[in-house]
């Protein structure tokens, strides 16, 4: 069986309410049947300057605060509330893993033990936060590498392979934009990763932000190993990520689609097939005429 993990990616679709955040991942849990769900956490006032904090949002509608800086307050959840989801993928029977944007956050994560973190494409050449999971988080390290050149992609892994923990990363192919054009996607980098850097880090992924369910059917088929998409109730409702996330009726199809296709992807177990011999002796046994 070749099934990648889907990974049901809630970030701050939740809106800062707990409420919509259990639902969520009940609904990707015993809905969708997705094996991991994951979220974020930042701390606003590490990430941004005084004055990008008191900057108005870009996108105005999507604001959830008078200044940008309060926006992303409110959206945050602290390391107790993550706690609790943790404890609540634990009850729907999911995995729990979180992106980290910063050191505190990273120190707060790290505390509750998840299946892995994961680095986000904006912070991927945080050299500081880098060491500090390398050196610190005994768990899986996840990398998207979006917004990020090649020589920068060789130099993330040389120095996770320098800290002795290349063999515990993945790297993921991810365009970052919301939503991704079907030509901007660029499924062709999952093969290069592989050939690249497949026999120096644990596994390749492959990050959507597209519509649709096909492209990740597509990077199954090309090797990918996780396939995380951004997962919401309701595509229309306010923010940012919404409009490139999968309804809980998409995650469903899209878990079923990987397992299935994870299936048909496997070599012939042997020349003739159980079901192939049942009906070779109907079909095929008067027609054999190789004399």
């Amino acid at each position: 069986m070749n099934a990648a993990v889907v990974v049901a990616e809630i970030g701050c679709n939740h809106q800062g309410s707990m409420d919509k955040a259990r639902e969520l991942i009940r609904t990707a849990a015993q809905f969708a049947q997705a094996p991991v769900v994951k979220f974020q956490k930042r701390n606003p006032g590490e990430l941004l300057s005084p004055e990008e904090f008191a900057k108005p949002h870009p996108v105005a509608r999507n604001a959830f605060g008078e200044t940008y800086g309060e926006h992303r307050a409110y959206l945050e959840l602290s390391v107790e509330q993550h706690r609790e989801l943790q404890g609540w993928c634990r009850d729907y029977g999911t995995g729990y893993a979180c992106s980290v944007w910063d050191i505190t956050s990273a120190r707060e994560i790290m505390s509750i033990e998840p299946e892995w973190i994961k680095i986000p494409s904006a912070c991927n050449l945080n050299r500081p936060l880098l060491e500090l999971l390398a050196r610190e988080f005994a768990g899986p390290i996840h990398i998207s590498l979006g917004m990020t050149t090649r020589d920068e992609v060789q130099q993330i892994v040389a120095l996770m392979d320098d800290l002795g923990r290349a063999k515990d990363i993945v790297l993921y192919v991810c365009t970052s934009g919301y939503p991704v054009a079907f030509e901007d996607v660029c499924l062709g980098e999952l093969p290069r990763l592989r050939q690249d850097f497949g026999d120096t880090v644990s596994a390749i992924g492959f990050s959507g932000h597209h519509l649709g369910i096909a492209v990740d059917i597509a990077a199954l088929a090309l090797g990918a190993q996780f396939i995380e998409r951004h997962y919401t109730l309701d595509r229309t409702m306010k923010g940012t990520d919404h409009a490139a996330s999968l309804e809980p009726d998409g995650l469903r199809r899209l878990v079923r689609d990987v397992r299935n296709v994870g299936l048909a992807l496997g070599e012939k177990r042997s020349d003739m097939l159980p079901v192939e011999e049942e009906q070779r002796v109907k079909l095929k046994s008067g027609q054999i005429r190789w004399r």
